[in-house]
This record gives C-alpha cells, structure tokens and sequence, in this order.
C-alpha cells in the first residue's frame, strides 16, 4: 500500500470517526432530555427502556422507536401507531419530524434499508386472559368484548349493528368506547372447548385489575343473556393479581381478608372459575411461585414444627435464641390473627366483620415479617462464621477480614433488633383483640402477648450480645439502647393485656 493511499484511508477513517462521535453525542443530548421527562415523571422503567433505545441507535445504528410507557409522545403509546405503514413507509416516516423515530433519526439510507427501524416499550405485567361463555356464538362473544374493551366499537347511523358506521373528518371511524380501560379484547369460538370466549389483553393491570375485568365481563355478559363460567390465564400471572382479586372476592362476601396467602389465592381460583377447563396450579402458573421453586435454599420456616425444634436442639449452633425469638413474635402475632378472624365471622357481629378484617391485615403484615426474620436471624450468624474461612496471611487480608467482621457483626446485631420492632407492633393487635375481640378466645390474645414479650426479651439478649463485638463504640451502645427501650416497653404492654384477659376470665 502506497503512502499516499494510507493517508487517504486514515482521513477517511478520522471523518467517520468524527461523524459517528457527533451522531453519538447529538444522541446523548437528546437522551439526557428524555430521561429527565422520564425521571421527572417518576417512571424508572420508562427511563430504562429509553436508555435501551438509545443504546440500539448508537451501537447498532437502528432507528428507534419508543411505545407504552416510554412513550415520548401520547400518540406513539399505541405500538400500532409507531409501527403504521410498516417497512414500506419507513423512506416517508424518516423524512418528517413528526413521524421520525426518537432515536437514532437520519434519512433513509443503505444501512436503514437493511435494518429498517425497531420498537421499544416499557409496561407493566401484561396478562392474557380468556373468559369462558355458556354460547358458541362468536357473534354474542365479540359484542361483549366491544362492549368492554377500551376501543369499544364504530358509532353507526340508525341501527347499531348493520347502520352506516360514522367517520371523522379524516375519514376514520368515530369510535364509543368501552368500559375497561387499558384492555383490547375480542370475542372467538375454541373448536378444542366447544365453547366462544372474550380473549382480552390486561395492558395495565394498575389500572384494569383482573377481577375488575372479571365483575365487568360478566355484567356485560348477563346482560345478553350470556353467562361467564369460568376464565383461563394464558401464560403466567403475577401473584399480586391473584391476591388483589381473592381480597376483593372475600370483601364480597364480608368475610376477613386477613388469611393466609395460599387461601387468598384459592378463593381466587375458584371465585373466577380458573380451573373451569383444565386444573390451575398456582406453582406453575404464578411467577413468584415459580421463582420460589428455583430457590433450592431449604428455609427453617418450610420446617414441620418437629423438624424445627429437631434442628433447634441439634449441636448446629444455629438457628440459635434469634430465630427463636423471631419464631415467637410470629406466634404472638398468628394467634392476635386467629382472635381477629374468629371475631369477624362471629354470628351475630356481621356489622363489625371489616373492622376485625383490618386487625387481621395486619397481624397477617406482622407474621410475615417475623417469619422473614426466623432465617433473617441464622443467616446473619452464618455470614459472621463465614468471615472467619477468609484468609489472613497478609497485612490486607487482616484488614480486610476485620472490616468484614464488623460489618456482619453489625447486621447480626440490627437484625434482632428489627425482631424486637416487629415483635412489639404485635401488641396492638392483641390488645385490642383482648378487649373487643370474640370472649371465648381472650385467653388466646392473652398467649399471645406471652409470645410478643418473649420475643421481645429474647431478641434483646441477642442485641446485647452481638453488639459487644462491635468496635464502634458509640454505635453499638445506640443499639443497645434502644433495645432496652422496647423491652421496658414490651413488659409494660403485657402486663396491661394480661390485666385485660384476667379481667375477662374471672
């Protein structure tokens, strides 16, 4: 190669180098606009999804557009309004500002033409959802998913099935829209069911739940003289949906909503006919569980009671006095439920079941809690022991051990302390249960406090002691003091709900 050709292709080469820098950084400029919007509007994955953009139109010269929540027009949270004319109107779309994409604009050229120009969208979980009809019509399927589904259906002259559907001036149909919000829906017939279906699309799940879309279908269903007999998620469904739907469907039937989780989901099931067709295993149907299920990490708390106390008195130094603590704060709090619960279904105290439902809300928050903090508890003293396998040979290797020591210590001594917090919130719920709660279960409020204060007590001890290993001073005795703060406080409130529950024995 001659000198004269490699100074040629080395201007060449700096050129585009300088172009791609200036692309790069016009694109950048344009991104930190965006993102603050975003960021402003208080939406992180809007604004992930608009860096992601970004990236494509930098590293990977593809025009961008972006839809749903990252939208950066109202007009483009429609996929199909970024996506109109296809390929072929790209040439069109890239040559107007208004049609252009948000990132990585230019006009049409070689690489665009062998790229064209991608999509990226931000949303919440999107469930796919089929209502089940007692028809085969297709016909009564799809106008109750008109009726329902955010598009809703063209406005037409005179009669409103065959008339003359109106248009705008634009020459686009006028549209009535339905009832649910965030939702698309259409009605079909399912030749392996023998029955039509309204198949709907959940966009936002904030803003459409699915038993909303449930109530709603089957009101519009009974009102064509259809009825919905069961429903059929496609896909997976976050467990938050479920629970949202068996709280409401419990709150129907006035029943306390403060149960277990596992039985908020059956009612769930059931209320919306999920297993209608074929059976619905919340474990391979709900991503939590199924997230849950890849934790191969065995937990005390999936002990029976007997492998538990087995484990508790074997030579393994943990679970030691914290997870049992924590263990009896969740009793105290199990047992301040069950009087909450009893006392909502009570024959005869209908008129108070939502009041006893939120008591049992919350004594449902605390178990849970507690219950994290029964393996919270062991694996805090299992990252101190780890520590100790560290190497120690060198001067950095010391120092470094000694500073992981003492930040472990610290979190085994924060931990307990976070037991004695959730511990002492349990006695609200058996003072109250104690004086209002259903008379035959007061000694039961009276065993809970018992259980609150030993966990308390006990939690204590485990501050104390972790805290001696602690070489900030100053820190350690805020810790101390604030646990003895809370245990003068916890022996205090049970004495008074013990001088509740004598009251009522007596």
């Amino acid at each position: 190669m001659s000198t004269t050709t490699y100074i040629i292709i080395m201007a060449v080469c700096l050129l585009l180098s300088a172009y791609f820098s200036a692309t790069e950084t016009a694109f950048s400029s344009a991104n930190v606009t965006r993102l603050k919007m975003l960021a402003e509007k208080g939406n992180s994955r809007a604004a992930l999804a608009c860096r992601l953009a970004e990236r494509i139109a930098c590293e990977l010269r593809i025009p961008t557009y972006c839809y749903e929540a990252s939208a950066l027009r109202p007009e483009r949270r429609n996929l199909a309004v970024c996506r109109a004319g296809e390929y072929e109107a790209l040439p069109e779309k890239l040559a107007h500002a208004e049609t252009a994409p948000d990132f990585g604009a230019r006009p049409f050229d070689e690489g665009v033409a062998r790229t064209g120009a991608t999509t990226v969208g931000a949303r919440d979980f999107l469930i796919a959802v089929n209502f089940n009809l007692n028809t085969t019509s297709t016909r009564r399927a799809n106008a109750i998913a008109f009726d329902v589904r955010e598009k809703g259906r063209p406005v037409r002259e005179g009669n409103p099935v065959t008339g003359k559907i109106v248009k705008d001036a634009d020459g686009n149909p006028v549209m009535r829209p339905g009832t649910l919000r965030a939702t698309k829906a259409i009605g079909w017939y399912i030749e392996e069911y023998g029955i039509a279906q309204v198949s709907m699309n959940l966009t936002d799940i904030a803003v459409t739940p699915l038993h909303v879309a449930f109530d709603e279908v089957c009101r519009k269903a009974d009102a064509r003289g259809v009825r919905v007999t069961g429903t059929e998620i496609v896909g997976l469904v976050p467990k938050r949906a479920l629970v949202e739907a068996g709280r409401h469907f419990l709150r129907k039937q006035r029943r306390s909503t403060g149960i277990a989780e596992e039985e908020i989901v059956r009612i769930a099931v059931k209320s919306m006919g999920l297993d209608d067709l074929k059976p619905f295993r919340p474990e391979e149907k709900v991503i939590e569980y199924l997230l849950e299920a890849e934790d191969k990490q065995k937990r005390l708390i999936d002990m029976t009671c007997k492998e538990f106390a087995d484990e508790t008195a074997s030579e393994s130094p943990a679970p030691g006095g914290g997870s049992i603590a924590a263990y009896m704060g969740a009793l105290g709090a199990a047992l301040g439920t069950m009087v909450a619960n009893l006392s909502s279904h009570k024959a005869g105290w209908d008129d108070r079941w939502e009041e006893f439902s939120d008591w049992a809300d919350r004594g449902q928050a605390l178990l849970r809690e507690l219950l994290h903090l029964v393996d919270e508890d062991t694996a805090a003293f299992n990252r101190i022991m780890a520590v100790f396998s560290m190497p120690k040979s060198t001067d950095e290797e010391r120092a470094a051990r000694s500073a992981a020591l003492q930040e472990a210590t610290l979190y085994a001594t924060e931990v307990p302390l976070r037991t004695m917090k959730a511990a002492a919130k349990v006695f609200p719920v058996v003072r109250a249960m104690a004086s209002e709660g259903n008379p035959n279960s007061v000694s039961d409020a009276g065993v809970g406090a018992l259980a609150a204060r030993s966990a308390v007590l006990g939690a204590c001890l485990n501050v104390k002691i972790n805290a001696a290993g602690l070489k900030d001073r100053a820190k350690a005795d805020a810790l101390v003091a604030e646990a003895e703060a809370l245990a003068a406080e916890a022996v205090e409130a049970e004495a008074e709900v013990l001088r509740i529950v004598e009251e009522k024995i007596k």
